[in-house]
């Protein structure tokens, strides 16, 4: 891509930090909207709850990178917590779809965070983007939360959905809460160790909304896994080779679901995806394997 505009939202966040980081090293112009008024050149004032966004701050965008949202491990799932974090994904890609469709201008891509959450629980099947919705509460969200962004297809907007997995990184995410814990020796298997994570380190994650923010062809559902989706019991082992610590201890599923409520169900449940899209774009990954990926992040 030539040198250019690309707004973020989610700017703050472990993927949303690293992409400005990533985008401005190379030379292209970034603007964060940010959920308070402006207060240096290169912020826009949005709040996705009441549906508002300084349009203005978006002329000249050739991208809108579309990030934000309420963490899903960051509390426990209350009714209202669940609440906040459906509203905080629909209400803002409803508010950000609306505000490029506005334009005169629109830009040529909007590129819209969303998870891999969508396809339920996979048990040890493979899927890729063309499989359908699951059932539940994620995968509710995530048809809602894609479904937001209709303004902006429907106006001719290439819009592309990054269906993200489990990110490898060596803080925030869910590496970023098991790395504390491996390091100690208290790591250990996660209910029965059968469950597939489809993980994918922080730097190919980046390298991957790069490549499709610069590929015309992409649009619609995107996985951004790695190739090679393992158990979570291979995870374990994976931590305790490159830590070089033992892995003996195991969380029991029970223990999980009292002390998580509903979102054990995602920690236990297994979502086996693949990047089949990314793939066939000609999308090469830097850490395939879970041993790299790990050392990477911890870099």
């Amino acid at each position: 891509m030539v040198h250019s505009r690309i707004a973020v939202t989610g700017s703050t966040g472990l993927i949303g930090a690293a992409l400005v980081r990533s985008l401005r090293a190379d030379g292209h112009e970034v603007v964060r909207l940010v959920r308070r008024p402006a207060r240096a050149g290169d912020e826009v004032e949005w709040n996705p709850k009441r549906g508002y966004v300084d349009v203005a701050g978006l002329v000249g965008c050739d991208a809108v990178v579309h990030l934000a949202g309420a963490g899903v491990g960051d509390h426990r799932w209350t009714e209202k917590y669940k609440e906040e974090i459906r509203d905080s994904r629909v209400l803002g890609t409803a508010a950000i779809a609306e505000a490029v469709v506005s334009l005169d201008v629109p830009p040529k891509v909007l590129l819209s965070g969303s998870a891999i959450g969508y396809y339920g629980d996979t048990g040890d099947r493979s899927v890729d983007e063309s499989a359908p919705h699951g059932t539940g509460f994620l995968p509710s969200v995530c048809v809602e939360w894609e479904a937001a962004a209709a303004p902006a297809q429907e106006a001719g907007v290439r819009t592309v959905f990054a269906r993200t997995g489990l990110v490898v990184a060596g803080s925030g995410g869910a590496w970023g809460r098991l790395f504390p814990l491996f390091r100690a020796g208290l790591g250990g298997r996660l209910g029965n160790g059968y469950q597939y994570w489809s993980f994918i380190a922080l730097h190919d994650h980046i390298a991957a909304l790069r490549h499709v923010l610069d590929t015309p062809s992409l649009s619609g559902p995107v996985n951004l896994t790695g190739p090679d989706p393992v158990t979570n019991g291979e995870v374990t082992a994976a931590m305790g080779r490159v830590l070089r610590r033992p892995t003996l201890f195991s969380v029991p599923a029970p223990a999980l679901r009292i002390a998580l409520g509903d979102f054990s169900e995602d920690v236990l449940g297994s979502q086996r995806v693949l990047p089949r899209r990314l793939l066939e774009s000609g999308f090469t990954f830097a850490f395939p394997g879970i041993d790299a990926a790990i050392r990477a992040a911890l870099r």
